[in-house]
């Protein structure tokens, strides 16, 4: 069982307990907090909670979670696009639709599963049964390159990188509209919706740092073909920052329009190099992720 503790800021007085809850600890959802609520595992100034309950200044909060029994992740032959591998760590080109780790509702043909298999079950463990190997993440329907880590210490290397922004990560993407000028930044804590739970926003108040700098490569007229590179590493962060500026990414449906004129399967979006330090060796090494048939297909379409 873990413990959770805090006390309730002025800022936060007059609001029910259960949203107080969804954003101070963002790594639960709220389906779960609200769970936990029921459950009486939440008290406010050491009484049970009920979800309705609005805090006030000074409020004790203490939340006990218990802890969570993680399923058997079963190891499945599903083909690999493998653009590097050595004994410490290889890199995928993971396709469109792919979901990169286990979660409920997709506990089979994930990444995970996949290199699982692969690897023999040969993976780091730092991130917990669920996301064995697993550096960094994309989207389900974002395609291209992915670390995957062998063993802890390579992960902890490599984790160490990201964290100091020292992994070269570049993106392709067609958005709406078309840009004044050839290149340009977008600053904009991420962090989630205030309202809707599934997305992710500009969120100044509970936003984590996010830098994202984009390219023109060509122009459509209507729309526009860029390179993003990420400074920083948030959840869903090129599609928030694009259409924080009104150049939502072509196919999203969650940030973008949800008529999706040219018939996508998601997000026109595609992480395409991936450079960083090797954690044994010392040595930089860089690989590129070719564009997918679904992507040179848009282009081709695009530029007729």
């Amino acid at each position: 069982m873990e413990q959770f503790e805090f006390f309730i800021e002025e800022k936060d007085s007059g609001i029910r307990i259960d949203r107080v809850l969804t954003e101070k600890m963002e790594e639960y959802s709220r389906s779960y907090l609200q769970k936990l609520l029921k459950e009486q595992q939440v008290s406010v100034n050491h009484k049970p909670a009920k979800a309705n309950y609005k805090v006030q200044t000074g409020d004790s909060v203490c939340v006990m979670v218990p802890e969570l029994k993680e399923p058997d992740i079963t190891a499945e032959e599903i083909p690999l696009d493998i653009l590097y591998e050595d004994d410490y760590l290889l890199v995928v080109n993971k396709p469109k639709g792919m979901v990169v780790h286990p979660s409920a509702g997709h506990m089979e043909g994930t990444l995970v599963n996949a290199v699982l298999a692969h690897c023999e079950g040969k993976l780091s463990g730092i991130n917990g049964v669920l996301r064995p190997g697993i550096v960094h993440r994309i989207d389900r329907d974002t395609t291209g390159a992915l670390l995957i880590c062998k063993d802890d210490a390579a992960h902890r290397d490599l984790a160490e990188q990201l964290k100091v922004h020292s992994i070269k990560r570049r993106y392709r993407a067609v958005v709406y509209g078309n840009f004044k000028e050839d290149e340009g930044t977008v600053e904009g804590p991420i962090g989630r919706h205030p309202t809707d739970r599934k997305k992710m926003a500009i969120n100044y108040k509970n936003g984590k740092d996010a830098v994202t700098h984009y390219r023109v490569l060509e122009r459509f007229g209507n729309t526009t073909y860029i390179e993003c590179r990420l400074e920083t590493g948030r959840t869903h962060q090129i599609r928030v920052h694009m259409s924080s500026i009104g150049h939502p990414l072509l196919g999203d449906e969650v940030y973008g329009d949800k008529k999706n004129a040219y018939h996508l399967q998601g997000q026109a979006l595609h992480a395409m190099i991936l450079g960083f330090v090797h954690p044994h060796t010392g040595e930089y090494m860089e690989f590129e992720a070719p564009l997918p048939e679904y992507f040179v297909k848009l282009l081709d379409k695009l530029r007729k």
